[in-house]
């Protein structure tokens, strides 16, 4: 399966101007974890994530309202094309120690975001219906088909 048909496509951005206190406050509305940065032409140039908020403004004891998202976001992510296999992604983000990956068209043009949570949600749901199929094929589940 590819990465374009699990991945999120509704995406929470971040302006590389605006304030990090700004970008933390739209991901608790929003309850995400990650705002995308975009250029002028949609191509992914930052991501902010909660753990960047944190480790590069927080922890440091720097004034939220001061520091700006160019400031405390990883510059230059690491994209993945839409039609690529999950289990490449899983891949990358292990290899990479990265929970989010930004999904882009081939023109690098964001279309969507991918994170560690929805693999394991759609392999999760792959191996109740596994279990599912092997519970059908069982003694006890041949039996009640039978007497249905």
């Amino acid at each position: 399966m590819s990465v374009g048909r699990i991945c999120v496509r509704e995406i929470d951005f971040a302006d590389p101007t605006e304030s990090a206190w700004q970008a933390a406050e739209r991901m608790h509305q929003r309850g995400v974890g990650a705002l995308v940065v975009l250029d002028q032409d949609q191509r992914p140039v930052g991501i902010v994530t909660d753990r960047d908020l944190v480790e590069r403004c927080v922890a440091p004891n720097r004034d939220a309202n001061l520091v700006t998202v160019s400031e405390v976001m990883t510059p230059h992510p690491k994209t993945i094309l839409e039609e690529m296999p999950i289990e490449t992604a899983l891949a990358w983000m292990r290899n990479g120690k990265l929970r989010r990956l930004p999904v882009v068209d081939r023109n690098e043009r964001l279309i969507g975001l991918i994170s560690l949570d929805d693999i394991l949600m759609l392999l999760a749901e792959e191996f109740q219906m596994i279990g599912q199929l092997l519970a059908a094929e069982t003694p006890k589940g041949i039996a009640e088909r039978v007497t249905v």
